[in-house]
């Protein structure tokens, strides 16, 4: 009797020795063969997924465009102090000329003193080629212009810096959010092992008619539960690597079998900071700084509008008048030049 006892001791013992070391066969080579495929895969660095990122999002490539258009709108609004030279030509045909009334009385004393007459003046045919050249001398408004020119410039800038912050906040955090899904699934995959031993160790007590079959339930129903929690730790894992995808600008859902490098985590800092973060250097701060700025700056900018401009004007060219159709006709150009002072006093805009 002993010997029997004994010798089904035994068994039970080398069975479960056999399940032991077939399980952890089993996991030994699972995690080799993952080693092998992440080895075999692409694998992304932080600093890699936030240089794409930065590259390849449409939003920044904007962002960039528009910093360059701000630029350029302030290295023209320069120009308005340089001379602003245009040249001008009109061909004209006048079907019905000018009538003014002319005092003939004055002139001639042959008539009553309040004679008069109606004279036509012009002729059919007149045309007019010239240059035109006006230099700024006392202006206010451009300096004005130039000033909310910078300050939009410096709004495209703090808005771009703004959006690359936000995108590389969100790369980082979906980083660290993969690397503690390996992490979750390393640990799933663990648990499994273990409630599938336990759940094979309590089989074999069942069989030998030592443990209940609800016992042996619960623990099958409890390596179920570990089991599907690893398939939905898997599931978070392809949508965070869908969205790390989407986030550094690649299209190409086939680009999913990548790795990340979980190494950065072993050497990341985990001193606190010394100092306290300066919150009035972040971009978001520093762009709500600036469009408070822009606003005064834009109200100045309309007070300006009632401030007298200054500056020199000329004009040279010639004007032609006939009365058939012939720009080339002898003794029908005459020259006309002027040069002076342009002053402008504004009185009423029609605005408020």
């Amino acid at each position: 009797m002993y010997i029997n006892v004994f010798a089904k001791h035994m068994k039970n013992a080398l069975m479960t020795r056999r399940i032991c070391r077939n399980t952890v066969l089993s996991g030994v080579l699972f995690i080799w063969l993952l080693s092998i495929n992440a080895h075999a895969q692409n694998i992304i660095t932080l600093p890699q997924a936030i240089e794409k990122g930065l590259a390849n999002k449409k939003n920044i490539a904007a962002g960039k465009l528009n910093e360059t258009i701000s630029k350029l709108q302030t290295q023209g609004l320069y120009r308005k102090y340089w001379p602003q030279v245009s040249a001008e030509y009109t061909y004209l045909y006048n079907p019905i000329l000018q009538t003014s009334i002319l005092p003939i009385g004055i002139f001639n004393p042959a008539f009553p003193k309040d004679a008069t007459k109606s004279v036509q003046f012009g002729t059919k045919w007149t045309q007019s080629a010239g240059v035109t050249a006006y230099i700024p001398v006392l202006d206010f408004s451009i300096q004005k212009n130039i000033n909310e020119a910078k300050l939009k410039e410096q709004l495209s800038k703090l808005t771009q810096e703004s959006s690359e912050y936000e995108l590389t906040y969100s790369i980082t955090q979906t980083y660290f959010d993969i690397c503690l899904q390996h992490s979750k699934i390393k640990a799933a995959i663990a648990d499994t092992n273990r409630t599938y031993i336990s759940y094979k160790l309590l089989e074999s007590k069942f069989e030998e008619k030592r443990l209940l079959k609800s016992d042996l339930n619960k623990s099958k129903i409890n390596h179920n539960n570990v089991v599907q929690q690893l398939a939905d730790e898997r599931s978070r894992l392809v949508e965070d690597k869908v969205y790390l995808l989407f986030l550094i600008g690649e299209s190409d859902i086939e680009k999913l079998n990548f790795e990340i490098d979980t190494t950065f985590v072993v050497n990341y800092p985990t001193t606190k900071l010394e100092s306290s973060p300066v919150f009035s250097q972040l971009p978001d701060i520093r762009e709500l700084e600036s469009q408070s700025k822009l606003t005064a700056l834009q109200a100045s900018s309309e007070k300006v509008k009632h401030i007298p401009t200054l500056g020199f004007k000329g004009f040279i060219g010639a004007n032609q008048f006939a009365n058939t159709f012939n720009p080339t006709a002898e003794n029908s150009w005459f020259g006309l030049s002027y040069v002076g002072l342009d002053a402008k006093f504004p009185l009423l805009f029609g605005e408020s």
